[in-house]
This record gives structure tokens, sequence and C-alpha cells, in this order.
């Protein structure tokens, strides 16, 4: 996979977070519930279905794009509390991934 900035252009490797505001709308108008495996990224449209694999431990996960950011430099994508859970780094806040359309 390859590092690419901008407009989603095939797999883009870089930063992850993630963020959990139970409750709040996100930008597709879903309520964000930290249990769903959801993201947000800059560019996709909502409803993409995206893979998103941590460098570090090789674990991949399904989420769907349901809102925008991440707004922090170096970072492609903030996902769910559930997805980062899942992919095990809830506690650190932040991993290396890259991601690719499914």
């Amino acid at each position: 996979m390859t590092s690419t900035t901008g407009a989603f252009a095939g797999d883009q490797c870089g930063g992850a977070s993630w963020y959990s505001l139970p409750g709040n709308r996100t930008a597709s108008g879903d309520r964000m519930n930290p249990s769903a495996m959801t993201a947000a990224h800059k560019t996709l449209p909502f409803g993409t279905k995206v893979r998103v694999v941590d460098q570090r431990t090789g674990k991949s996960i399904l989420v769907t794009i349901n809102d925008r950011g991440p707004f922090v430099r170096g970072r492609i994508i903030d996902l769910s509390k559930a997805a980062a859970t899942k992919l095990g780094f809830r506690n650190a806040g932040h991993t290396k991934v890259c991601i690719e359309r499914v």
C-alpha cells in the first residue's frame, strides 16, 4: 500500500485516531454511535466501506464512512470507539494504518 495525500486515489496509509461523541449528529446526518463500526474520512462518500489495517499488528476491520474528519495533520481516518477497540489501539489513542476501499 502506498501513502497518498489529498483526494482518495486507491490505498492510503497514515495516522488513525478514534472519537466518541454519543448522540451528536455526524456529517451524514446519522447519530454518532460509539458501538457502530463507522469512521470519518475527509473525502470518501458517505456509505463507503473501507478495510482498515493496523500497520503495527496486521489486524484489520471493515468500517463504513459516515462522518468528515480527521482534522489533525497526518491523520487519514477517525474511527468509532468500537472500531478502535477491535483494532486494539483504543488505549493508545492513535496508530498507523492503511485503508482500502472494499
